[in-house]
């Protein structure tokens, strides 16, 4: 079992790393390539529909082939992924650069279930931890994938395509990786088979808070992350000092794994999702107060807590939202609903940041932070007087 994790947080680090280097580079290359200003984040938000409506048929997948063949597969879609969207910058096609950004989301769509993959093997004590370590594997991506991007977005006379090439080196590396986990195939089930209908598993509270949980920490954090780099050029920063900025977010986003399965353990998971929305409603406050490089850097390493917060958090929460039987479906469902809204965020931060500007993207960031912090009350009072 132990095995089996690490393997899946190296596996996490290399897949995070590339997923880094397409945030930190995707909006800015699309500045370079798009026809109108407003379609920059356009490839990001592609990318992130196709992740969303792929997570179903990816989870479907895996349940047959198991876990190994599953993610190879993955990974394998992210070569292609990657390779046509460094052609597509070399040739200066914006639309070829959407379609590597979709063939990408695929990809993700697939890698994206490592964690789950960790909670699947793990035991009930050792499951938080299982699932925080996972995500930990994200600290090496914090440093290695900026770092990348940096050293190749201008290797090349095409700027940000050997960003891409190094991409596809990264997910090489990750099927080297795949061949040596070991996890039995998950129990074989479909939105209309075995266990509990996927609408009556919805509907209960717990799905709802973790679903919530998950889907507005991750669709925030994304809009925000997605529109700093554009507001940072827009302010006169360089593109490094907005790749440093990115980088010591995914610092704030995955070193606390480390510890976010002990914290939940000590003091509870609907406790630490409330804190999550807490600590990113301060991100938001702190981005408000100017646009000098203290308020972009410390903004979104807070932003990044609190992700880290709500998405493990809501991740944990929703392991006691299903039977064995109903595992592949509620994780499908769970994975649609939060790419969902960050395919959304994705495309609609780049929109809200050329029409209206960073300020009006952080004060919308606001509305659904405050709904999460609502629903932990709801759900505290709602198991208090259950029990």
């Amino acid at each position: 079992m132990r095995k089996n994790v690490f393997i899946l947080a190296m596996c996490q680090a290399l897949a995070m790393s590339g997923a880094s280097m397409v945030l930190t580079a995707t909006a800015v290359a699309g500045q370079i390539l798009a026809p109108e200003k407003a379609l920059v984040t356009l490839p990001l938000a592609m990318q992130f529909l196709v992740t969303m409506c792929s997570t179903i048929p990816a989870s479907l997948f895996m349940a047959r082939v198991g876990r190994r063949i599953g993610f190879t597969v993955g990974q394998s879609v992210g070569m292609l992924g990657a390779a046509i969207s460094a052609y597509a910058i070399y040739a200066g096609d914006f639309w070829l650069f959407v379609l590597g950004g979709g063939i990408l989301g695929v990809h993700n769509s697939f890698w994206q279930y490592y964690r789950f993959a960790a909670a699947d093997i793990a035991d009930e004590d050792y499951r938080p931890k299982a699932i925080s370590y996972v995500m930990a594997g994200g600290i090496v991506a914090a440093f290695l994938g900026p770092q990348l991007a940096k050293w190749t977005y201008d290797l090349s006379a095409a700027t940000y395509s050997a960003t891409y090439v190094a991409i596809v080196c990264l997910s090489f590396a990750t099927v080297a990786l795949l061949q040596f986990i070991n996890i039995p195939k998950p129990v074989v089930s479909s939105l209309s088979g075995s266990g509990r209908p996927i609408l009556e598993i919805i509907r209960t509270p717990v799905f709802i808070v973790a679903a919530m949980s998950s889907t507005i920490g991750y669709g925030v954090m994304n809009m925000l992350m997605t529109s700093t780099p554009l507001a940072m050029v827009f302010c006169g920063f360089a593109f490094n000092e907005a790749a440093t900025v990115i980088q010591w977010h995914i610092v704030g986003m995955f070193l606390p794994s480390f510890f976010t399965g002990h914290i939940i353990k000590r003091f509870g998971v609907i406790n630490v999702i409330g804190a999550g929305a807490i600590i990113q409603s301060l991100a938001v406050a702190i981005a408000l107060s100017g646009i000098d490089f203290a308020n972009f850097w410390f903004g979104l390493v807070l932003l990044g807590l609190g992700w880290n917060f709500m998405f493990i958090g809501g991740t944990t929460l929703l392991t006691g939202a299903y039977a064995p039987e109903e595992r592949a479906k509620t994780q499908a469902a769970h994975d649609f609903m939060v790419f969902g809204l960050v395919a959304i965020t994705a495309f609609s931060s780049g929109v809200l940041h050329e029409t209206l500007g960073w300020v009006a993207v952080n004060l919308i960031a606001v509305v659904p932070i405050f709904f999460v912090f609502v629903s932990v009350i709801w759900y505290r009072n709602y198991t208090r007087n259950s029990a």
